[in-house]
């Protein structure tokens, strides 16, 4: 269950530096507005210590992580909604990603152009959040004109969806995000064949500079401050630092490096941790000696549908599933101790997975 994250921003934020520190997709990071021209693709490992700490103890003959996808689309600019600069493609790109990070400068460098000339957080997101108001009150408007057709039939379905349709005009007319325009769940089947860019879930990422990673600076506090009302995360890390971090490859060289910075754990593990949540997924695993492997599924998912992701014939020939926490199989090593030790539950189709839970599925077709 590949999901897709959309890297977005103006040029020159820090975006492709960003994605390369993610991803080995290596982009082009230059000077200029829009060196990222096709979106680049990245698919990341989901750092989890749990997947290592089954290896150690399963001695598996191959370990497979989770894995999320980042896709770096080209810099947006104002007017972006009318197609100028690269505008219709990064539209049409962003369209197909699950949930946005939006890169947001926060660092001032004299030799960095800023497309607008000077370092402003709030302005930056304005632009990018204006031309993807404009573009979803467009696609709005034009479902509203075939509705009212409907509506004037004295339907009262198509009553319904007009006046969503309505409040999400008014809201986007007044620079409202339509993930925070408020309506009834039923109603979002009005805008669901819409594909609308702002009801996608968003993350924030600050770029800052070196000085201020670990507690950020004034850019930031304003911009945590704006986004408050978008109940969203603001994530503070220096990409600059990040590419340096992602390329050292012997893990203790790495830990020295974040020593160095004083640094717990890298910025990238921190987003990519961020954007699960902002996806609302966990994980699951499968643990064997031929293969232990992490598996990702919404929150919330019922057995049948975990095991879904595996392979289609496991949902459909569904019989049950047998579970062990992750903390006992740490306590009683092997699949065998669980078993002896009564840690073993058997599950039905109503059961729902837990993050961390060890399955193994029963299944018949």
């Amino acid at each position: 269950m590949a999901l897709q994250c959309g890297i977005v921003g103006l040029p020159n934020v820090g975006k492709s530096t960003l994605f390369n520190a993610l991803s080995s997709a290596k982009a082009e990071a230059a000077n200029f507005p829009f060196c990222t021209i096709e979106p680049n693709l990245g698919v990341i490992s989901v750092p989890d210590s749990r997947l290592q700490e089954l290896e150690e103890l399963v001695n598996p003959q191959r370990v497979v992580p989770t894995i999320i996808e980042f896709v770096d689309i080209a810099g947006l600019v104002k007017g972006a909604s009318k197609g100028e600069g690269l505008g219709n493609k990064f539209l049409a790109n962003i369209r197909e990603v699950d949930a946005i990070i939006h890169v947001i400068r926060c660092f001032e460098d004299n030799n960095i152009v800023h497309v607008a000339g000077g370092v402003d957080p709030l302005f930056d997101k304005e632009v990018i959040d204006t031309e993807l108001q404009l573009k979803d009150l467009e696609s709005v408007e034009k479902k509203i004109q075939r509705s009212e057709k409907m509506a004037r039939s004295g339907d009262a379905k198509a009553k319904r969806e007009l006046e969503t349709l309505l409040q999400f005009k008014e809201g986007l007319t007044s620079g409202l995000n339509a993930r925070a325009i408020e309506v009834e769940k039923e109603d979002l089947e009005a805008v669901r064949d819409l594909y609308l860019l702002t009801i996608k879930p968003v993350l924030y990422v600050a770029n800052v500079d070196e000085a201020s990673i670990h507690i950020g600076n004034a850019f930031v506090d304003r911009l945590r401050e704006k986004v408050k009302e978008e109940q969203a995360d603001v994530i503070v890390l220096c990409a600059a630092i990040e590419s340096q971090i992602a390329e050292f490859e012997d893990p203790e060289e790495k830990e020295l490096f974040l020593v160095e910075y004083g640094l717990k754990e890298s910025g990238l593990n921190r987003l990519i941790y961020g954007a699960y949540t902002l996806l609302n997924l966990i994980t699951y695993f499968t643990a064997g000696v031929q293969e232990v492997r992490a598996w990702t599924i919404r929150k919330g998912w019922k057995a049948p549908q975990a095991a879904g992701v595996i392979h289609t014939d496991f949902e459909r020939g569904f019989i049950k599933a047998e579970v062990i926490r992750i903390a006992d199989y740490k306590q009683f090593k092997t699949e065998v101790g669980c078993r002896d030790s009564g840690k073993i539950s058997i599950e039905g189709k109503e059961y729902i997975v837990q993050d961390g839970d060890i399955m193994h599925f029963r299944f018949n077709v």
